[in-house]
């Protein structure tokens, strides 16, 4: 079960420069994505997941353009196929 993975320009040089990634995820959900993500690119998984494990308060992700945050968090599903975008917030003025 593949899932592509979109990630910024800013994101992806912790992904070895890569902005599409194809990941399988363990458990068919956000967390088991994540989980997968972490065994192959690590520096990369601490930017979207903070110490609890919960996804950073000023990073956005969206399972097939539906925000993670109004659906079921990190228990969300991610079915194969599936497109997942990571996007930091941009702050400035």
């Amino acid at each position: 079960m593949s899932v592509r993975v979109l990630l910024p320009g800013v994101l992806a040089d912790l992904a070895g420069g890569s902005r599409r990634l194809e990941v399988d995820p363990a458990d068919g959900t956000l967390a088991g994505l994540l989980d997968a993500l972490a065994a192959t690119h690590p520096v990369l998984e601490r930017r979207i997941r903070d110490e609890a494990g919960q996804v950073r308060r000023f990073v956005n992700v969206y399972v097939d353009g539906d925000d993670v945050r109004f659906a079921a968090g990190l228990a969300t599903p991610v079915p194969a196929g599936a497109v997942v975008q990571v996007l930091p917030s941009v702050a400035g003025g």
